[in-house]
């Protein structure tokens, strides 16, 4: 017997060298589910019918619904083979942050699934597919929208001058709730449910913006007296638009189903609100995506190469998409069309460059290889 226990030992202790690529696959990988549910869902948006656009949306929305089972599947085993690696990471104040895609990237897919994924499952299994993914991904951005800044403040030690864009993923997480839960109102019965989920919505809008006008000045007050960031971690300025769009859009989707949930009075104030709101906001994120423009080129031609921060192109830009549309629609104005038409453009763009590098990533082996030690840090002069 002792024999028989000692040939066997071997089998289970190679099971973590098993799966080395998994070590280092941090949460911001759901970033490739997020920037990539957002074409389908922003092109479904866009108030002119392009011929084959619905179609190829629900192509890309089936491709988000993969790369989140994909995703979801090799986190998990990160978890199970490399617990002490997924624990570090929330030490990290550099990838703690991004837990919050997690949730983002389960609102993203719920709400494609009930946009266009219903052209394929129907609308019944759609609303059952989003009503899951939207609880789950409500649930976890709550969570890490208080967990995150937690650790923050009792385990992680940020030097002054280091505040970081991607400090707001887990505080934009409960805006991309209040941008998709519109979705899910009339799938109720009228009455209480109708408003509780309307309000509910209104709330988390308001608790992320809140929270996103504490962060936002740090990060411009760290630019300007810190200078840009280093090269890798440039394209995370297009961060900021992410609570800029997806506040916009909320408020859109919020006016467009508050009439059949709330009373009149409150109704026609909603859709007032979105227009007063979405407009001077769309026209700070136009003026932030002009300043992370700059940005990058002034990168790009310093030598910025490919990391996964590239990611930050799409989604963000995608939420700017939705906004737009959204005021195209309350406004009637076409200058919003063409706005919504030409950030598409670039979103889609941003999507297949952020894509392709990440397949020649993956195949070289180089994204999920081990993080390379920092260079010392340079501090400006002029």
């Amino acid at each position: 017997m002792a024999t028989f226990l000692w040939s066997r030992t071997p089998v289970s202790r190679p099971l973590a060298p098993r799966l080395p690529s998994l070590r280092h696959l941090g949460p911001n990988w759901y970033a490739t589910v997020m920037g990539t549910a957002i074409v389908a869902t922003a092109g479904a948006a866009l108030p002119v019918d392009v011929p084959g656009l619905r179609a190829g949306c629900v192509a890309v929305w089936a491709l988000s619904a993969v790369l989140l089972a994909v995703v979801t599947t090799a986190r998990a085993g990160h978890w199970v083979l490399h617990r002490d690696q997924a624990r570090a990471h929330l030490l990290d104040p550099a990838v703690a942050p991004f837990h919050g895609c997690v949730s983002m990237a389960l609102l993203a897919v719920g709400a494609g699934t009930l946009v266009v994924g219903r052209d394929v499952i129907g609308h019944q299994a759609a609303v059952a597919v989003d009503v899951l993914l939207f609880t789950a991904g409500t649930v976890a951005g709550l969570a890490a929208a208080v967990a995150i800044p937690y650790l923050m403040v009792v385990r992680h030690r940020l030097a002054p001058g280091t505040a970081s864009p991607v400090w707001l993923l887990p505080l934009v997480a409960p805006m991309v709730s209040a941008a998709v839960g519109p979705l899910l109102v009339p799938e109720l019965a009228p009455g209480q449910g109708r408003e509780a989920l309307l309000l509910a919505c209104y709330a988390m809008f308001g608790l992320s913006l809140l929270a996103t006008l504490v962060v936002v000045p740090l990060v411009f007050a760290r630019l300007v007296h810190e200078g840009p960031l280093p090269l890798a971690l440039t394209p995370t300025l297009f961060l900021v638009l992410g609570p800029l769009g997806q506040s916009t859009t909320a408020v859109n989707q919020l006016a467009d189903v508050a009439p059949g949930a709330v009373p009149a009075p409150y109704a026609s104030a909603f859709g007032a609100f979105a227009v007063l709101y979405g407009v001077p906001v769309m026209g700070f994120a136009l003026l932030w995506l002009a300043l992370s423009t700059a940005m990058v080129v002034r990168a790009m031609r310093r030598g910025m190469r490919f990391t996964m921060t590239w990611w930050g192109f799409t989604f963000p830009v995608g939420t700017c998409v939705t906004g737009a549309a959204g005021l195209a629609r309350h406004t009637g104005l076409e200058a919003f069309t063409w706005l919504a038409l030409a950030l598409y453009a670039l979103l889609v763009t941003a999507w297949a460059v952020a894509g392709v590098r990440t397949l020649g990533g993956l195949f070289s082996g180089t994204l999920l290889a081990a993080p390379r030690p920092p260079r010392p840090a340079t501090v400006r002069t002029t």
